[in-house]
């Protein structure tokens, strides 16, 4: 009799005790949706791939560490904003006082809006650079660069947003 009147209280307060976790610390609420817009490109410079490729990935990002759907637009959670900053700087000078290596930096302006909490609303900016060889043409390796940064920015935006950082 006592091993069953264990076993009940034990399986009345485990039925009782709820756990939330989450593998990469991302805490999404009840949302089940995410939309981002197309970013815009509010700089000179950026080009319209660079916008669409930063765009991509930070969906990629959000949807393979998260459980939300992609929506079209109207998401519980939604990202917009526009890259704001898109410039080459020459770093790392040598005794001939040419650059060793350029930089590259990206800054985008971010609107996150979570429909279900709007206290969690937010607007930030975003910085992130990668380097090249100055002996390399930008154009050969922008691509490989805007997906570096892209994956940098798409973390950043991910932490502040969504991973209570």
């Amino acid at each position: 009799m006592r091993s069953l009147l264990a076993v009940l209280i034990l399986a009345h307060v485990m039925t009782g005790c709820r756990v939330n976790y989450s593998f990469t610390g991302g805490d999404v609420g009840s949302a089940r949706t995410v939309s981002v817009e197309l970013f815009g490109t509010g700089s000179a410079l950026a080009t319209p791939q660079s916008a669409q490729v930063f765009t991509e990935t930070l969906r990629d990002l959000l949807l393979a560490q998260t459980p939300l759907k992609l929506a079209q637009s109207d998401g519980d959670v939604q990202y917009s904003g526009s890259i704001t900053g898109y410039e080459v700087q020459p770093v790392s000078i040598q005794a001939n006082e040419t650059a060793a290596l350029n930089r590259l930096s990206l800054t985008v302006r971010v609107t996150y809006v979570n429909t279900l909490e709007p206290a969690k609303n937010t607007e930030s900016t975003f910085t992130r650079f990668a380097d090249y060889e100055s002996g390399q043409d930008l154009v050969t390796v922008e691509e490989r660069l805007v997906e570096q940064i892209s994956d940098q920015l798409a973390q950043d935006i991910f932490d502040r947003t969504l991973g209570n950082w």
